[in-house]
């Protein structure tokens, strides 16, 4: 059998590279949402694209799911401001009245929620590249999640991801298979305002810290 004729590669300059470094820098997590809907297919076609971020063994185990329905929105809210003050109790008294001064999450104003999961068991890719790390197919995901951020932050869309849920909780209140593991809630929609430091870091909760200090040589 011959082998795939190669395509050739587009070109990329220096002008490309300076605003690509500007849309990763951009890109934040907002949770400040303007309420106005996203134009009909925008959604959809974010999701195309988030499904061209590699997976492992092509194994494409990424499962969206847009939660349009009130009810279901709802149960998702109810259980984030539970969890959320669990996490509140759990703080130390110094952190309790900087967290419980927070907007953690954009669940009311988003007019999109996005809940994205996992089916590990899937056999698309014929099990290749898992057998010794399955979670490589939850990595594939976050790569999808992450190709689809930096796509809405290209067209001046928002993305705020929501950790503070219990995953079986929204996983039942959405009424998928059983074997799905939820990797990501997101709120999608016009962000209220712009800026390029992360919120947590204006805020004085967190500090960015230099790459180097990341960083290990062996």
């Amino acid at each position: 059998m011959n082998p795939m004729p190669p395509h050739a590669a587009p070109e990329f300059d220096d002008a490309f590279r300076t605003r690509l470094h500007d849309l990763f820098g951009w890109r934040r997590d907002i949770r400040h949402f303007r309420t106005d809907a996203l134009p009909d297919g925008t959604i959809e076609r974010l999701i195309g694209i988030a499904c061209l971020a590699p997976s492992v063994g092509l194994s494409q185990p990424w499962r969206f799911v847009i939660v349009d329905d009130p009810a279901r929105r709802q149960a998702v809210l109810d259980n984030f401001t539970t969890c959320n003050a669990e996490a509140l109790g759990a703080c130390s008294d110094e952190r309790a009245s900087r967290y419980a001064s927070l907007k953690l999450a954009g669940l009311r104003e988003a007019p999109c929620h996005l809940a994205v999961f996992c089916e590990r068991a899937t056999e698309v890719g014929h099990g290749l590249g898992r057998r010794t790390m399955p979670e490589m197919a939850d990595y594939s995901v976050v790569a999808a999640i992450s190709t689809l951020w930096l796509a809405a932050r290209a067209e001046g869309i928002g993305v705020g991801w929501v950790s503070i849920l219990d995953p079986a909780v929204v996983a039942l209140a959405l009424g998928v298979p059983r074997d799905w593991r939820l990797i990501g809630y997101l709120c999608i929609g016009y962000p209220r305002a712009e800026d390029d430091r992360p919120e947590l870091e204006r805020v004085g909760w967190e500090r960015r810290q230099p790459p180097g200090d990341h960083i290990v040589r062996r």
